[in-house]
Parts: structure tokens; sequence; C-alpha cells
């Protein structure tokens, strides 16, 4: 497999599950990946974990450290 082919099945952006905040600080947790879609109109998403409240936020992996939550 070529380098190029290895980093096209590399996601590209982080979902990460976020509590909190406001008043006491935000409780950040990695819950899944996305991909882009090829037409550049979506993302495909594989999700770890499916929060039932909080919200989720979808960050852009930078240098390959997908653990760039705020």
């Amino acid at each position: 497999m070529t380098t190029s082919a290895k980093t096209k099945n590399q996601p590209t952006h982080a979902l990460f599950h976020v509590t909190g905040g406001k008043d006491d600080k935000a409780h950040w947790t990695r819950i899944g990946a996305a991909w882009p879609h090829k037409d550049g109109k979506g993302f495909s998403l594989s999700l770890d974990l499916l929060p039932c409240d909080g919200r989720i936020t979808l960050r852009v992996i930078d240098n390959g450290n997908d653990n760039n939550a705020q």
C-alpha cells in the first residue's frame, strides 16, 4: 500500500462529546472520527459512543494529533 493510499484511509476530523462549560471547565471526550466525502459535500462518521446529553463537536485533526480538544 502506498503512502497516499494510507493517508486517504485516515480520518481528517475527530468527534468529541463536550459536557459542562460556563461556570465549570468543559470536559472533552473523544468519541469518534470523520472522513470527508469525495465530492466534498459531507462526511462519513464512525462513532465509538453516542451521548445522550451535552454536545458533539467536530474538530480538524492537525499534525497527526487527534487529541486536539480545547
